[in-house]
């Protein structure tokens, strides 16, 4: 078959096909148009999902005929000149609405500031009528009806119309965080209307967005590195999510989906959530536009950094200093579900990583890092806090209440978690401050300090390693092996140590004594696909953290066991000082608190 042109109509479905996946696509491209625009005001309705109807108005600059007549053409746009490493607008393709236009009957009308009268021009299935003068405000209005009449078949992959018009708030939403200055509103018959005034900056807007409970349980993030800015809000660990939709993370103001940015926030967590748990965050990474490449998507969702190390760096180094500088603090979700399980007719069931375990957060207190104690594989890493091993000699009653035997000296009742009162069941800290108690597990608490213990002694030196009898040969790519043997001495501050071994392999001569037996040639292997994927060493350091929380799993001091007081108020003063000690390793709350203006509440007192 003889090569041939194809028609404009043709081309332009073909990129429709690429740019508009569903109604939300076209939302999306018509918003980022209006705030290209310099709007202040962004109003946008839809019908049956969006595919019937979508209409999205602005008070922006506008277009004359002149301009009109190209906005419909393809690769025609104002905001972009020749140098396609310096974009600095959300749109700079060009496609949008001659896409929109070739699949879905399209009208635009717009009117420039101080013109007499404006304009309009439609398009329909690919054919574009005259422009003509009309009646218009200020601004541009665009009108989107019977989106993929011309292409039916994309009607039958389309979701239900509740669906499409819940794809569309998300949209909304998403752009709407990084313009806190634009006032938007959503409406139609097939939505509840969303009305998100404009306000100061990107903390009210977050609050509009996802509620002022995050705010409340929320960390300010702000840090600079070799000229990228990273600032924004990000939860602490006991308040997460079971999925990451709750995560709005933004390039230069673009909201995007990259899967760089969402490992980089998952690896600043690895420590204080599980795997099945995320954190609620918005981030906003600020660099030279010649630094990150936009155009590596149709539809701009994803973007490539020239330095990703150094962006993952910045964002896994700030939210963990975040996190150590915030000292003990929990979720204030935690108290109002023990409320509401005390109450009549409340069912008890909470999940504690779903709302996080605690009250009100001590923003003020800030934490002294309590100095490393020395690793010493051979001795006993069970007790940091001496606490005493040996076990009561007779069964325990539920409740001791030894230490409430004197009254709470008010130097430990100003401090954040108080003093310890009563030991219940074996295994909770009751505690008193001067205005909550406190509820601490005994055994997540100091699951928690025996691994930043661990942390701390395995960052000061390196890990001890285990010589192998005989070198195990691993047999790689050349590319792998050349990188390897590139990262050979940060390996071996994790304990692992290899050297090249001719072409396209390496030799293992020693393995990190904490992993015991251990597959090398996996273990390998999957270093040097992370290191060519993102160039660290994460694998290795994750076995290393996993090995140090399951020694301080079954290290710390454990359930059933009876504390004296003194025991009970040294593990409050060690949670104080250990950053990130309001969750254990698997994400659980270490503690939970009340107020006693809630306690009041509960027996009718006020």
């Amino acid at each position: 078959m003889a090569i041939r042109h194809l028609s404009e109509t043709v081309i332009n479905r073909i990129a429709a096909g690429e740019v508009i996946e569903r109604p939300a696509s076209v939302v999306k491209e018509l918003v980022e148009n209006a705030l290209d625009a310099g709007a202040s005001r962004v109003e946008v309705a839809t019908a049956g999902g969006g595919l019937a109807f979508i209409r999205v108005g602005d008070d922006g600059t506008g277009m004359d005929a002149r301009d009109l007549a190209m906005s419909v053409e393809r690769h025609c746009t104002s905001k972009l000149a020749d140098d396609i490493d310096d974009i600095r607008s959300l749109g700079f393709r060009g496609e949008a609405l001659p896409s929109i236009g070739s699949v879905g009957k399209l009208s635009i009308r717009s009117r420039t500031d101080g013109a007499d009268a404006g304009h309009e021009i439609a398009v329909t299935g690919g054919r574009v009528s005259p422009v003509r003068p009309v009646a218009a405000n200020r601004g541009t209005l665009v009108e989107v009806r019977d989106l993929f009449f011309a292409t039916p078949a994309r009607l039958k992959f389309m979701k239900g119309e509740r669906a499409e018009a819940s794809a569309i708030t998300e949209v909304v939403r998403r752009i709407a965080v990084a313009f806190p200055a634009v006032r938007f509103t959503l409406s139609g018959s097939d939505r509840t209307s969303l009305d998100l005034s404009a306000c100061d900056g990107h903390g009210e807007r977050v609050a509009q967005i996802l509620g002022r409970e995050f705010a409340d349980n929320a960390l300010e993030i702000e840090a600079v590195r070799e000229g990228v800015r990273l600032t924004g809000f990000a939860s602490i660990p006991s308040y997460s999510r079971a999925n990451s939709l709750h995560q709005y993370l933004y390039v230069n103001g673009r909201p995007v989906r990259d899967r760089w940015l969402a490992g980089a926030l998952r690896g600043a967590y690895a420590d204080v959530l599980p795997r099945d748990r995320h954190a609620v965050a918005a981030l906003f990474v600020e660099l030279d536009p010649a630094l990150v490449d936009v155009n590596v998507h149709p539809a701009k969702a994803d973007v490539r950094f020239r330095d990703p190390g150094l962006v993952r760096g910045l964002i896994v180094g700030s939210i963990r200093e975040a996190l150590a500088r915030s000292g003990i603090r929990a979720a204030t979700t935690g108290a109002g579900a023990m409320l509401s399980a005390f109450r009549p007719g409340g069912n008890g069931a909470h999940d504690y990583a779903g709302t996080g375990g605690g009250s009100a957060s001590h923003g003020g207190w800030q934490p002294a890092r309590p100095s490393a104690p020395a690793f010493d594989a051979g001795s006993s890493f069970q007790r940091p806090l001496g606490l005493s091993e040996a076990a009561a000699p007779y069964h325990a009653p539920s409740a001791d209440a030894r230490a409430g035997i004197q009254d709470a000296a008010p130097e430990l009742t100003a401090r954040p978690l108080g003093a310890a009162r009563a030991q219940v069941h074996e295994n909770y800290i009751v505690a008193q401050t001067d205005d909550s108690l406190v509820i601490v597990d005994q055994h997540a608490a100091h699951e928690r300090l025996v691994y930043e213990a661990l942390k701390e002694a395995l960052a000061a030196r390196p890990v001890p390693s285990q010589m192998l009898l005989l070198p195990e040969i691993v047999d790689l790519a050349e590319d792998d092996a050349e990188r390897l043997a590139g990262h050979g001495e940060l390996l071996s501050r994790f304990g692992l140590a290899l050297e090249r071994f001719g072409p396209g392999a390496v030799a293992v001569r020693a393995t990190p004594s904490m992993l015991g037996e251990v597959d090398v040639q996996k273990m390998v292997r999957d270093l040097a696909d992370e290191i060519a994927e993102r160039d660290t060493v994460e694998t290795l350091k994750e076995r290393l953290d996993a090995i140090a929380a399951t020694m301080a799993c079954h290290g710390s001091v454990r359930s059933g066991r009876r504390l004296r007081p003194d025991e009970m108020n040294a593990l409050l003063r060690q949670m104080e000082a250990t950053p990130g000690s309001g969750t254990c390793n698997h994400g659980r709350p270490t503690y939970i608190e009340l107020k006693l203006s809630d306690i009041e509440r509960l027996f009718g007192r006020r």
